[in-house]
């Protein structure tokens, strides 16, 4: 009977020794992603408007040029943080998302763009920033193809070579 007593102690034992150390994090098992990334779809820009409203802004701004309908005086430029985010140790964190509303009373400007901070060595030269068209829903907006209005068509072009004169504050002008 004793013996059977110590058998059964030491499976107990041996039982609860396999299951501490199955369950215990191994140093070899880090799945923490080095570089993260965030990509943005139609739902992250849901519900923009009830965002946090950072910053308005009215009138011509011949910086602008005409993006956002800067050479508009009647233009109403809204941007919106998500969560109201803010800079950390000198940049944005990945996956803040700003979206910025122009538009003017005569609706002949009236646009949607946006620009989710992605990572993962995403854009070095933009800071790792994607900037998008959206539709007045939020959903990404579409070109005459069909093709999403986000990322490398939207990059090189006319929001790089703006929000690069903000490259001190991470590409972002309003905060």
């Amino acid at each position: 009977m004793e013996k059977s007593r110590v058998i059964t102690f030491v499976l107990i034992l041996f039982m609860s020794a396999f299951i501490f150390q199955s369950c215990s994090k191994d140093d070899d098992d880090d799945t923490t992603d080095p570089n993260p990334e965030f990509v943005a779809d139609d739902n992250t820009f849901k519900d923009f408007m009830n965002w946090a409203l950072e910053a308005t802004h009215q009138g011509a701004d011949p910086a602008l040029g005409m993006a956002h309908g800067g050479n508009d005086s009647t233009v109403v430029r809204e941007v919106y943080f998500k969560d109201g985010q803010d800079m950390q140790n000198g940049s944005y964190p990945i996956g803040t998302v700003i979206v910025k509303h122009s538009h003017n009373p005569d609706n002949s400007v009236n646009e949607f763009t946006a620009m989710a901070k992605r990572g993962n060595n995403f854009s070095p030269n933009g800071g790792d920033w994607e900037w998008f068209m959206l539709n007045s829903d939020g959903s990404i907006a579409t070109d005459g193809d069909g093709n999403p209005m986000r990322g490398a068509n939207l990059m090189d072009g006319m929001c790089l070579s703006c929000h690069s004169q903000a490259a001190g504050s991470d590409y972002v002008f309003s905060k």
